[in-house]
């Protein structure tokens, strides 16, 4: 890692309480327990305008004349300049948009002629590096086998945003491949891009796939992001950068145009330091699309508005379940999920606890055993459509190009996963067919449905994961525990929002439940979110020095 060293300022904790972030005692040790252990690596924190900013606050702003959204955008790219790039190099961007100024200023030519599309009119947002932009942006998931690939037209979901207003500040840094190569890989670093850092603590790590997004929002490096998941990487990434994350039902989001790992459980979704935020992201890029079948079982059960369901009263009436055999990895993190269940209490929620899932842990060969299967064959597909400048075209040649690049592909860690998904035959064999049936079967109907069918359930409650572990480039990562198996593979949707912290690194909470069951979900989350708010902004520490 890049060791630099940085400016220590007395004047910090004053700074911030101007700018409205309050620290709390807990933050104050951690602060001066990091200057003990690291006097040589502070980080100087300027002041910035958008620290925190919603779409609302950045929306209120553009309409009274006191921003742009080319100011707003330029706001962004200099602190992306001044963190990302230099400073504590926090390597979440992997590449900025060359027209997103020219874009906001078409954008400020609408307003001023009478015409605002909606909430995301003017609005930053960052984009995950496996998301198509037929625009000057490559797509690479990362790796350096896919430099220089532009796609022939935007995913459906990029589209989407365009069309309401939103401007594509950039792409965000990822696990390389979204974390699908290596058995010991480590999170949030690339080939392309390097290694994404925790913002809260810099040696600490940002989880994956999508790190660079969760860790962009967290660092108030845009107003919003997309992230992918096909099983945590959208929730575990939001959960250890203090952020709101929602993985959707399958099929609410078109997947088409976004590099694959597996279509039964693949999704994007929205990254938002507020509910609200994320609601409305999800409002705009969910749909259908012809593009990606899946999405035809959606119809008719995605909402435009998803706002209409934020109601901090929410909690009052629901009954919900607690998985406790999702905790005890972690004392600290036990301890804010019993704070978390007297909340939801004290606002009226009727809770069950414990609800089991009789099934977890039944069908974690079976899982990846469809990854595997579905990598090969959706890869292929997707390389295949990128037309005849592509610069790989299967799978096959992904593995030859990193065996021949090692020392820039494969410095920490190898692909020992994609050459198992190598060996993998047609999508027609028995042995996938037969996985595929096993993990739908014990994780919807004997798994989730039961379970809340059982207990009458609105959602059910689990730790999202641990506080971040040490970046570890040597024998990769750390996970500790948590929970988002049985909803990536069921398709079922999950939001973590912000539980707490433990020294200073930040803990989710997730809320899941059924297929289709978004609104309950954040109208939960909203309530639990409104009546605690625990999120705060990230400080840049160097270490907590504890090993």
């Amino acid at each position: 890692m890049d060791r630099r060293e940085f400016v220590r300022v007395g004047a910090i904790a004053g700074a911030l309480a101007v700018r409205g972030n309050p620290l709390d005692a807990d933050t104050l040790a951690n602060r001066e327990e990091s200057a003990r252990l690291s006097t040589n690596s502070r980080w100087f924190l300027a002041p910035f305008e958008l620290e925190e900013a919603t779409i609302s606050d950045l929306q209120a702003r553009m309409a009274a004349g006191q921003l742009t959204a080319r100011s707003i955008a330029q706001q962004y790219l200099d602190r992306i300049a001044e963190l990302d790039r230099k400073g504590p190099t926090l390597r979440h961007v992997i590449e900025v948009n060359p027209d997103a100024l020219s874009i906001a200023d078409s954008l400020d030519q609408e307003r001023k002629a009478g015409r605002v599309r909606g909430p995301l009119h003017g609005i930053p947002i960052l984009i995950k590096d496996n998301i198509d932009t037929a625009d000057r942006m490559t797509t690479t998931a990362g790796s350096l086998a896919l430099a220089g690939s532009i796609p022939l037209q935007d995913a459906f979901i990029a589209a989407k945003l365009r069309v309401a207003g939103a401007i594509l500040l950039g792409k965000t840094n990822l696990s390389e491949w979204a974390n699908f190569r290596s058995s010991h890989s480590t999170s949030g670093w690339s080939g392309r891009g390097g290694l994404a850092k925790n913002p809260y603590v810099l040696d600490r790590n940002a989880c994956g796939s999508s790190s660079g997004s969760a860790g962009a929002v967290s660092a108030n490096l845009s107003a919003l992001a997309i992230g992918t998941e096909t099983d945590g990487s959208i929730v575990c990434p939001s959960s250890a950068n203090g952020i709101v994350g929602i993985k959707p039902t399958l099929g609410m989001v078109s997947r088409a145009g976004i590099i694959p790992i597996a279509h039964s459980q693949d999704t994007a979704g929205p990254m938002a330091r507020t509910v609200r935020d994320a609601a409305i992201l999800l409002g705009i890029i969910a749909g259908a699309d012809a593009r990606d079948s899946a999405t035809s079982a959606s119809s008719g059960r995605g909402q435009a508005d998803y706002t209409r369901f934020l109601d901090p009263n929410g909690l009052r009436g629901a009954k919900i379940g607690v998985l406790r055999k999702n905790f005890g990895f972690n004392d600290s993190v036990d301890a804010l999920m019993v704070n978390a269940i007297d909340v939801m209490k004290r606002q009226g929620a009727i809770v069950v606890d414990p609800v089991e899932l009789a099934t977890a842990g039944k069908f974690d060969d079976s899982e990846f055993e469809v990854l595997l299967y579905e990598f090969k064959a959706d890869l292929n597909s997707y390389l295949a459509g990128l037309g005849p400048n592509a610069p790989v075209r299967t799978l096959k040649d992904i593995i030859d190009y990193n065996e021949r690049h090692k020392d820039q592909e494969m410095p920490f860690f190898g692909q020992d996963i994609m050459i198992k998904a190598q060996a993998k035959g047609p999508l027609t064999d028995k042995a996938y067919l037969a996985a595929l049936a096993k993990d739908r079967k014990l994780s919807r109907e004997q798994g989730i449905d039961v379970a809340m069918n059982k207990n009458k359930l609105d959602a059910l409650i689990a730790p999202t994961g641990g506080p971040a572990w040490l970046t570890d480039l040597i024998t990769g990562d750390h996970y500790s525990g948590g929970y988002s198996t049985a909803s990536a593979v069921a398709g079922y949707p999950h939001i973590t929002v912000p539980a707490g912290y433990v020294r200073g690194l930040p803990v989710g909470m997730s809320i899941f439940g059924r297929a289709y069951s978004e609104p309950t979900l954040i109208k939960l989350a909203y309530a639990y979110e409104q009546a605690t708010k625990h999120r705060r902004a990230p400080q840049f520490i160097p270490t907590l020095g504890d090993g």
